[in-house]
């Protein structure tokens, strides 16, 4: 007769997302992760895999509440382009958030720890990068479209600006948490959404 699970796995997975996106992946161990969750080497492994399998499903998860989040941002009715410039604004306000600073964003810290050298990772990576840059460029073109943003700028490039400029607010944010390079930075480029 086969046992029951004595814990939640969604509450495991949670658990683990905290903890790998505090402290990262490779500093994470099996030992904490058992210590963490409060469930058994076996019953991590025979839940969700390895440390890596671990890893890549609290990454999926991560992702999936923040491209949820940013599409309710980037979506509603009425102007575009103060919903972008919101979303900006918002990166730069974490990043000097002691919280927020510390932990970064899990797809940032994924894409600079583990991304140059794990294709998984990298893969992750790449997609909820292409979510967010078409979630933006989708809000641009609307904005365009509504008048809000000039006719000759190129809703795609300025959806990859913003998308590069937020990454580097997050390792800049996480690394020194120097908010008045990360506002001025993110007021500049708000200027180019004009």
């Amino acid at each position: 007769m086969a046992r029951t699970k004595e814990f939640d796995p969604d509450a495991a997975l949670q658990s683990a997302l905290e903890l790998f996106w505090r402290r990262g992946y490779e500093a994470t161990s099996i030992a904490d992760l058992v210590e963490h969750l409060g469930i058994g080497r076996a019953s991590i492994y025979a839940t969700f895999g390895n440390k890596h399998e671990l890893y890549l499903k609290a990454l999926d998860r991560y992702a999936e509440g923040r491209d949820a989040a940013l599409l309710d941002e980037l979506s509603q009715p009425g102007d575009a382009l103060p919903a972008v410039r919101a979303v900006v604004r918002r990166f730069a306000a974490e990043a000097g958030s002691e919280d927020v600073r510390l932990k970064g964003c899990l797809v940032t810290n994924t894409a600079v720890e583990l991304a140059p050298h794990e294709a998984a990772s990298a893969r992750r990576v790449g997609s909820s990068w292409d979510r967010f840059e078409t979630l933006l460029h989708s809000a641009l073109v609307r904005a365009q479209a509504q008048g809000e943003l000039a006719e000759g700028r190129d809703p795609r490039a300025l959806a990859r600006m913003v998308l590069v400029l937020l990454q580097g607010v997050r390792v800049v944010g996480k690394a020194s948490g120097d908010t008045a390079r990360v506002r001025d930075a993110v007021e500049q480029a708000l200027s180019l959404l004009e």
